[in-house]
């Protein structure tokens, strides 16, 4: 008897039947639009195993299983920016996989690729791709394609020159950006107000520029995150994962900062400038360059998305709570924050730890044990 059921949008077959050597095999197929097509599916294939002409087709390589999967799976739902990520790992795969079958790849051939493709390449990268890679791999077990998850426990091996430490401003350092900010800002020209908005939110970069005057609350001071900016399409887009979806508070000021700025825009976005056009990440990020060189600040490589990363060090150095900053950031897990930013939460460790015994001992008045306690 086949198995149908539906996975997300999407429904599957799954046959079970023996072969010419008697040995259990599955025979998967997904991608059907309507349950009624995974049922002449069905029907069709319980025909063939009954007449032993049902055979479970070997793809060619696992670059070409990889990328039949990313057109059932995830192909229409994931981001512009997100798809162009399954395009690189398809490439990588084709370059090292090609011809390989999915089915012949074991631990030690996929640990020895992950070696080789790590010597290159910095630790979030090769994180990254080995996570694509997994969650195919995964659905091709499910599948029956393949009979173990070769990918498991694998070692992540990177290049750790390639591997950059999380830029941020330090405190004096934001204070001066912020200050020159406000000083030679121009309503005409709203770079300046967008990169003043990602140092005290933490907002992701299109998220800032997606803003409507609609998502601000002034009676409760908040800011509520709905929807993205694509600048690419020059068009609002969903956000990175629903909880990206969230409301935040700020400071009135910045409120009073925003307000400066125009409001005749059609589609009530806050940050569009004289020319009625958002400014780009590349337009910000010149912006930034010249600000940062103005108040002598050296950091080569630091863009408007560290903005976000200057916020988090700000916070932690304030010792805010890093579930607090995990929900402001829009992280699903807490477990991303403590991630994505673990150089800069073991950098402040020892802060807190003096802290923590500072408190420990304000519970007592420093007391002395006596004489007795000391050599009982």
């Amino acid at each position: 008897m086949a198995s149908i059921s539906k996975r997300g949008k999407m429904w599957q077959v799954r046959v079970s039947f023996k072969d010419a050597n008697g040995t259990f095999r599955t025979k998967n197929k997904s991608g059907f639009k309507t349950k009624r097509e995974a049922e002449a599916y069905a029907n069709q294939a319980e025909v063939d195993r009954d007449s032993g002409t049902l055979v479970v087709e070997k793809f060619s390589d696992f670059p070409d299983y990889f990328w039949k999967w990313f057109e059932t799976y995830k192909q229409g739902t994931v981001r512009e920016r997100t798809e162009l990520t399954y395009i690189q790992a398809h490439n990588i795969l084709k370059e090292f996989f090609s011809g390989v079958s999915i089915s012949d790849i074991d631990r030690e051939k996929y640990q020895l690729f992950i070696k080789k493709y790590g010597k290159n390449h910095a630790k979030s990268t090769v994180s990254k791709m080995n996570s694509l890679f997994h969650a195919c791999v995964k659905d091709a077990l499910y599948d029956g394609a393949i009979k173990r998850d070769f990918i498991t426990n694998i070692a992540i091996n990177y290049n750790k020159d390639k591997t950059r430490k999380v830029q941020y401003l330090s405190v004096t350092q934001l204070e001066r950006l912020l200050n020159y900010l406000f000083k030679t800002r121009n309503p005409h020209f709203t770079s300046k107000y967008m990169i003043i908005t990602a140092l005290v939110t933490g907002l992701r970069p299109g998220e800032i520029q997606g803003l409507r005057w609609q998502d601000i609350n002034a009676n409760f001071n908040t800011i509520t995150v709905t929807q993205s900016w694509n600048e690419t399409n020059k068009d609002f887009q969903e956000l990175k994962n629903e909880s990206s979806h969230r409301t935040i508070r700020v400071n009135n000021w910045l409120l009073d900062l925003l307000d400066e700025l125009p409001k005749n825009d059609k589609l009530n976005r806050i940050f569009v400038n004289q020319y009625k056009t958002i400014p780009t990440s590349s337009a910000i990020n010149k912006t930034l360059r010249d600000s940062l060189k103005a108040n002598e600040i050296d950091l080569a490589g630091f863009h408007f998305h560290s903005c976000r990363h200057t916020h988090v060090a700000y916070l932690l150095s304030e010792g805010n709570d890093l579930y607090a900053i995990s929900k402001r950031l829009g992280h699903s897990d807490i477990t991303i924050t403590a991630k994505v930013y673990a150089y800069l939460i073991d950098e402040y460790k020892a802060k807190t730890d003096n802290q923590i015994v500072t408190s420990l001992d304000s519970l007592l008045n420093n007391p002395q044990p006596n004489s007795s306690e000391a050599n009982s």
